[in-house]
């Protein structure tokens, strides 16, 4: 599962003087940079992750090649790998982005078109309000009106660092003026709208204000269920389509072939009547040239006893015709014999067929999927119901 933030998700320990640091791709915190971070509610070392840079992450996630697209991402997109396997943790990719300012701040890169696009692949869009800010960045809000006309239902809204607002009464303030900013903006003045408040909670400062941090990961995970059964059944239809696919290219390749076969059996006879057709004309007066003699000589008497009643008549039938018309003759047989050969050329034109190597390549790449994908993707399925429901439940 994809999920984009508006707003760092990986919360470092804020002890100690203020620092300001740079933060994935030019996102800026306020905070020492200790040894200590936090993710998912658990404590780890910077040493227990492994640091990519922006080549690298787009080998390890290729479906984020597009990112390459826009300029000046490549050089600050890098990516931070946690091993830890708490609340499915292994299954969630973050994609932490820059926070936003206005004013004449530029960014390396088109920080619209990066996070429209981000939000056209990820499965939640997790939209995160600083109260020391209140809410109050418009190029924040543009993007997020942006969001909402195409993938309104990914978005979550949260108040986070809600810790440091000093009292109750400061934060409700907050919440008002975010409530009143994003109602202002067409499609984000929806019924029911909700923004809980989430910090990371410190056992050295103990606050009272309600922490729904829970909620943001039953949210990821109840998104991360919805995803895992959306791609089994997406892998189930696209098993029927590769199948369809497959069956019709070999039934395709199949009539491809039994054409092929008769248009060669139709150019082989025109062509053999096209050399039939000049060959007899020529053996005829060869024939009707030489003496009796010869041609028993030559062919035999039994044969030539047998070609002679049919030779002479037409020799003589050929003697007979002026030159001119003996001519016209010769020509038109000439043609005929050419028209004959192009027509057998032309019926031979046969349409392009598989080989018997692609066929059979098909054929058990048809035999994989029926046999192994449809039978792992149903075992796959028992599984996740087997982990959703008991066991009992199951049929």
């Amino acid at each position: 599962m994809y999920l984009a933030s508006l707003s760092p998700n990986i919360y470092r320990s804020r002890r100690g003087v203020d620092q300001s640091g740079p933060v994935r791709g030019g996102d800026s915190t306020t905070a020492k940079e200790e040894d200590q971070c936090y993710a998912n509610g658990e404590s780890f070392s910077w040493q227990e992750l492994l640091y990519q840079l922006g080549i690298a992450t787009l080998h390890l996630y290729p479906h984020f090649k597009p990112l390459q697209n826009f300029k000046g991402v490549l050089e600050n997109l890098s990516t931070e790998i946690c091993t830890s396997r708490q609340k499915r943790f292994n299954l969630v990719t973050f994609v932490d982005t820059p926070g936003l300012v206005d004013g004449y701040m530029k960014y390396p890169f088109d920080v619209d078109q990066v996070f429209l696009w981000l939000g056209s692949v990820c499965d939640l869009i997790l939209v995160f309000f600083d109260p020391m800010g209140q809410a109050l960045c418009k190029r924040t809000l543009n993007i997020v009106q942006k969001l909402s006309e195409t993938q309104g239902e990914k978005l979550r809204f949260y108040l986070s660092k809600a810790d440091e607002a000093e009292s109750e009464s400061d934060r409700q303030r907050v919440l008002m003026q975010i409530v009143q900013e994003l109602c202002k903006r067409p499609g984000l003045n929806m019924c029911g709208f909700d923004m809980p408040t989430i910090y990371i909670p410190s056992l050295t400062k103990p606050n009272h204000c309600v922490n729904h941090i829970e909620e943001v990961c039953k949210t990821i995970e109840k998104t991360i269920n919805q995803t895992v059964q959306n791609t089994l059944n997406t892998l189930d239809r696209d098993c029927d389509v590769i199948a369809m696919v497959i069956t019709d290219k070999l039934s395709t390749d199949s009539h491809r072939s039994a054409g092929n076969s008769r248009c060669q059996c139709m150019g082989c006879i025109l062509g053999l009547l096209g050399f039939l057709l000049p060959s007899s004309l020529l053996a005829v007066l060869l024939l009707g040239s030489v003496s009796k003699q010869a041609l028993v000589v030559i062919l035999g008497e039994d044969t030539a006893e047998t070609l002679t009643p049919y030779v002479v008549p037409m020799v003589k039938a050929f003697a007979s015709l002026s030159a001119l018309h003996q001519l016209y003759y010769c020509g038109g047989f000439i043609l005929l014999s050419l028209t004959l050969l192009q027509l057998g050329y032309l019926a031979c034109n046969t349409q392009h067929t598989l080989s018997g190597r692609e066929k059979r390549q098909l054929k058990e790449k048809l035999v994989y999927i029926q046999k192994v994908v449809k039978n792992k993707k149903k075992k796959l399925y028992e599984d996740y119901l087997r982990q959703s429901v008991g066991e009992h439940d199951m049929v």
